[in-house]
């Protein structure tokens, strides 16, 4: 299975973007059985957990600095994962990945995860 990672680009401080995390190939509807995350690397510093999502889309959990901006939502019958990013700042400046889990539950250890995708930039001007 592979992940596309899509809907970063440029947005001022304080605006919203949503990002989408699609899955493809032969078993992309494996994935509606995994937890899914986003992770986020900024230039300079290390990976970085965001947010995560069980299988069933029934428990979330986010980093505490995007808690209550950013939302992870999925939906199982099209293979894809959302992240919907609101009143973003500069520190929200990051390349953004999206992974799948090897299990069922979502977890904000990054080494729980088997798939990654590409990443899709995201830049918050001020």
């Amino acid at each position: 299975v592979q992940l596309q990672a899509s809907g970063g680009g440029l947005v001022q401080t304080g605006g919203s973007l949503r990002l989408s995390c699609a899955a493809s190939g032969r078993y992309a509807r494996t994935i509606s059985n995994n937890g899914m995350g986003w992770f986020r690397q900024s230039p300079g510093k290390e990976r970085e957990f965001v947010a995560t999502m069980d299988w069933r889309g029934s428990s979330t959990s986010y980093a505490p600095s995007v808690k209550g901006r950013f939302t992870i939502s999925r939906d199982n019958t099209n293979n894809v994962v959302y992240l919907q990013m609101n009143s973003l700042n500069v520190e929200d400046t990051a390349v953004y990945y999206c992974a799948a889990s090897r299990y069922a539950s979502g977890s904000s250890q990054a080494d729980r995860y088997a798939t990654w995708g590409q990443g899709t930039q995201v830049t918050v001007s001020s």
